[in-house]
């Protein structure tokens, strides 16, 4: 925790770190609290979503054929709007967009794309679970003034900048730049995102492991045997860790990076390739875990090394304390080649660079 004699704003903060680099323009400062701002109006939707009629279900479906909420509607436009007139962006990609987010044509653009699903967990909306936000910014690498496909594609080992916020029993705001993760809990009697988490470590020592049992039915042998390994039951004298599901990407990955523990949504037979987006969900949660002594995986390798071939592509998901996913990276070798061969032919489709500029 910070100091709490010294109130340290996430603004401040950012501009504080930036001055370690005589050469920057101010524009990343600028477009972290851009992100800040959009969570504030989020958050204040989501603490009067029962008495604003807000909750349920929209009349529209998302790019997946999800049933989009209405929270899911207001958040997505509430983060464009606060980032689309600032020239600091040259295009956005949303998990509710099917294509590119362009930068109206009115407005000025900027060296830097961004990547964000803008309601993580909403099912969980009407039961008043946590839900998040998660983003994820890469600088632009294409040329011209507009932003492309390829920039949107990039392995996450590119990553300029990647953070999630929680909105739960407090408000909060974790991101990493590539020098630590930072935690910032919004005051609602002041308005600000207060530094209260400063250089967040994952603990060496485990806790919980996170997963669906529900699925338990349509995993793969490794996946079993993981899984059973976790619970102690098949290593004799091994803690057992204990299970902790909520269903909601960033609750569960916010508990276990303060706790220590491992997520994970495997590849299985109903879902061979996995169910979670690469670019909106985890590469932002690999990133962030790798700054804080984790690592992610999809069960094979690394998550921040995958090239991305689709903007939706998809991809099982384990991430946590590192030598837990290389647990289950190794059981996954032993037991599941056949899965193997067959993700891979997923997994490394080419992506095939064509002019998609956002428009």
């Amino acid at each position: 925790m910070s100091d709490q004699s010294t109130l340290m704003t996430i603004e401040r903060y950012v501009r504080e770190c930036q001055e370690d680099f005589p050469d920057a323009s101010g524009t990343f400062t600028h477009m972290l609290y851009d992100i800040a701002l959009a969570a504030k109006l989020i958050a204040r939707e989501t603490t009067r979503a029962g008495i604003a009629n807000i909750l349920g279900e929209a009349q529209a479906e998302n790019v997946y054929g999800e049933r989009q909420q209405k929270l899911d509607l207001y958040a997505d436009e509430c983060i464009f709007k606060m980032n689309d007139h600032t020239g600091r962006l040259a295009a956005m990609a949303s998990e509710e967009h099917e294509e590119i987010i362009a930068i109206p044509p009115h407005f000025d653009t900027g060296k830097y794309v961004l990547l964000y699903d803008p309601l993580d967990g909403s099912s969980n909306i009407d039961v008043n679970v946590s839900v998040g936000t998660i983003f994820a910014i890469h600088r632009k690498i294409s040329s011209g003034e507009r932003g492309t496909l390829e920039d949107m594609l990039q392995p996450g080992r590119h990553l300029a900048a990647a953070g999630y916020v929680i909105y739960g029993s407090s408000t909060m705001m974790v991101y990493s730049s590539g020098r630590g993760v930072h935690g910032f809990t919004l005051d609602p009697s002041v308005g600000e995102f207060l530094l209260s988490h400063e250089i967040i470590q994952m603990p060496r020592r485990a806790t919980y492991y996170s997963c669906n049992h529900g699925n338990e039915l349509h995993w793969m042998e490794g996946i079993r045997r993981y899984v059973r390994w976790l619970q102690g039951i098949d290593e004799a004298g091994r803690p057992a860790l204990s299970h902790r599901y909520i269903g909601s990407l960033v609750a569960d990955f916010h508990r276990n990076l303060l706790r220590g523990g491992v997520f994970l949504y495997p590849g299985d037979r109903k879902t061979p390739n996995g169910k979670l987006r690469l670019l909106y969900e985890c590469q932002a949660m690999a990133f962030l875990a790798e700054q804080a002594g984790g690592y992610a995986s999809d069960g094979i390798g690394d998550i921040l090394d995958l090239q991305p071939h689709d903007l939706h592509q998809r991809n099982p998901f384990f991430v946590g304390n590192p030598e837990l996913v290389q647990k289950a990276e190794a059981m996954i070798r032993a037991y599941d080649g056949e899965w193997i061969a067959e993700y891979r032919n997923y997994r490394d489709r080419h992506y095939r660079p064509e002019v998609v500029v956002a428009s």
